[in-house]
């Protein structure tokens, strides 16, 4: 099912990256005292009472930055180049959101900015069913004084329900706030219905034809298509069916490198390619077959890799290469040299503008799908272990030598494996991926990362 997205809005300074990095539990965002720090969105993952959900840190919103004789207040060197990017980013993170936590300042109190930001929110929402969608939480931060808590009863006045008194720097008050969020969505989250089609990514960076492949696989034109890099800027969900199989494809945006994203659509739209691989449970890594694999092809490559999601590879545009017999043995070593830490993954060739072996996609993904659920026997694993010592035992680190008792397959999607060992600080990472190959001669896990974790006998 997916996750509640959780938008932090605010003018600037008021705490909300602050706030951010105390529920994602680490320092994520970028904090200053000079307002306009943040100017894109970061997502991260959090949980409070047992309900996983993502919160979206954003940039701050200030009205009164724009208009002539309006008051000002001072930003960071740049940052009033980005007043209607960061303004746009927010509200586009309201419209994504489930619920937001809208963020003040004791200290300044309310302020015209508060007001109008309090204005953006109320627009946004809609009437479900007697109540205002997306529910927003008042969370009144820098409250660390009794004193201080006694001045939010002036939030009152932005008409946003009761004021939640917050210290983000110390944690006070987020207890509170957090058990209203959670209540927020608590009956959303038990209205969903399971998912169990097979969901199928489509990424890559911009122009490789990845809307021509979802309208080719999907039989109709779901995207739109044209020579313009970036064209498609939200992850599109379409539902199809292959060979009696539920499938969800998601169509999503170019991701480029860091340096090369701009500001505001671009930097949201990268956003929401990294949500489609992290709710994917196989990617299609679209490559352009007349530019070969790029350095962003294999950043995409990494983004998937540590979201541990399955992976097909797919050379798109073949028709357009030139060939001899040994043209696509001679592309598949190319892929596997660039590509070297995913040596497990499918590479095939198409085209999505003439349809090319365009059965191929989702035979193979689904193929992927398959080896991503499938477990071994406790007993299957020990032999594998066993043989991979016997032929190969670990080499000796400071005259100590690593020592592996007894190994099982814990769980799938992606195959994890628990080994139990004497000290696992004795594990090279050599030897561990030469453990893994042993694995993959036994059973391939085809187009699958495998994730193998050591613990200590004690444990």
């Amino acid at each position: 099912m997916r996750k509640p997205v959780v938008a932090l809005v605010g003018r600037p300074n008021v705490g909300k990256s602050t706030l951010f990095n105390r529920l994602a539990n680490e320092r994520l965002a970028v904090v200053d005292d000079v307002p306009g720090t943040t100017r894109d969105r970061l997502m991260a993952e959090a949980d409070w009472a047992g309900i996983n959900f993502s919160i979206i840190d954003t940039g701050g919103i200030d009205p009164t930055q724009t208009g002539p004789g309006k008051a000002q207040e001072p930003l960071s060197i740049g940052s009033a180049d980005f007043i209607a990017d960061i303004r746009f980013q927010a509200e586009i993170a309201i419209q994504e959101s489930d619920a937001v936590i809208f963020i003040t300042d004791v200290e300044s109190g309310v302020t015209p900015a508060d007001q109008e930001v309090a204005q953006i929110l109320r627009r946004h929402q809609q009437d479900v069913n007697g109540q205002l969608w997306p529910p927003v939480l008042l969370a009144v931060n820098k409250c660390e004084s009794p004193a201080r808590q006694n001045d939010v009863y002036q939030f009152y006045e932005l008409g946003m329900d009761e004021p939640y008194p917050i210290s983000a720097l110390h944690g006070t008050g987020t207890g509170d706030l957090l058990d209203a969020l959670v209540d927020t969505f608590k009956d959303w989250i038990g209205e969903q219905e399971e998912d169990d089609s097979v969901k199928i990514a489509i990424v890559g960076k911009p122009n490789v034809g990845k809307s021509t492949l979802l309208n080719r696989l999907a039989g109709e034109q779901r995207a739109i298509v044209s020579p313009i890099a970036g064209t498609t800027r939200d992850a599109i969900d379409t539902q199809i069916t292959y060979h009696n199989e539920p499938i969800t494809l998601i169509d999503t945006a170019g991701i480029r490198k860091r340096g090369k994203v701009e500001p505001g659509v671009e930097k949201f739209s990268v956003l929401r390619s990294m949500q489609a691989i992290e709710r994917a449970d196989v990617a299609l890594l679209l490559i352009d077959a007349e530019a070969g694999v790029t350095a962003q092809d294999t950043h995409i490559a990494g983004y998937i890799l540590e979201a541990w999601k399955s992976c097909v590879v797919v050379v798109n545009k073949w028709d357009a290469i030139e060939k001899s017999n040994s043209t696509m043995s001679d592309y598949t070593q190319h892929v596997r040299r660039e590509l070297n830490f995913m040596d497990y993954v499918p590479v095939i060739f198409v085209s999505a503008q003439t349809g090319q072996r365009i059965h191929q996609v989702l035979e193979t993904a689904l193929q992927v799908q398959d080896e991503r659920v499938t477990r071994l026997s406790t007993s299957h694993v020990n032999r594998i272990i066993r043989e991979a010592l016997d032929n190969h035992p670990p080499p000796s680190k400071a005259g100590h030598h690593l020592k592996i008792y007894y190994g099982a397959q814990v769980r799938s999607e992606p195959p994890t494996f628990i080994l139990h060992v004497n000290e696992p600080k004795l594990a090279h990472f050599t030897y561990l991926r030469y453990l893994e190959n042993q694995i993959r001669e036994a059973h391939p896990f085809l187009g699958t990362p495998i994730r193998i974790i050591l613990r200590p006998r004690s444990e």
